[in-house]
């Protein structure tokens, strides 16, 4: 498959999930440098340069701190959400976690999301747990009210895709 049409694929399912659970968008010129080529959160809502986006995948995993962070702080969101913030940084397992789940539901390979340039040189390690149905962070997630372990939502299914 061609390198330009399978990327346009794996954008259109992602755009599609995001649509579908409310996570909020624009495409934008991002100017500045941005923690993760393409993508920056302003105010809560994902910035997106799709000239400059090298990891689709990467989509995910940001959409993931708006996801698991309360309704009523995701609009304080932005740019790198755990710098110089101990609460954030404590969060990214859920984050890994969820982006996991939204890989899952939306028929991604862990490989898009969890690709070999990201995750601090962790990405196989990470692949390898979630795979073999050992979800670091599940806990946290079921925390904050959105999966189960068992029941009619037990992980990888959510409850719901949002924080409230």
């Amino acid at each position: 498959m061609e390198q330009g049409k399978e990327r346009d694929s794996v954008l259109e399912q992602i755009f599609q999930f995001f649509d579908e659970i409310s996570i909020q968008y624009n495409f934008t010129e991002i100017e500045t440098e941005t923690f993760l080529p393409g993508i920056q959160i302003k105010n809560g809502v994902l910035q997106i340069d799709l000239q400059k986006l090298k990891y689709p995948g990467d989509l995910v995993h940001e959409a993931g701190h708006i996801a698991v962070t309360k309704s009523e702080e995701r609009e304080v969101l932005n740019d790198n959400v755990i710098e110089n913030n101990a609460e954030k940084a404590g969060e990214e397992m859920a984050v890994l976690l969820w982006s996991y789940a939204a890989a899952k539901n939306i028929g991604l390979a862990p490989e898009i999301v969890f690709h070999e340039d990201g995750y601090k040189g962790e990405a196989e390690w990470l692949r390898e747990q979630f795979v073999s149905e050992n979800y670091i962070g599940l806990p946290l997630l079921q925390w904050m009210g959105m999966t189960d372990v068992e029941g009619g939502y037990p992980f990888p299914k959510m409850k719901v895709w949002l924080r409230e």
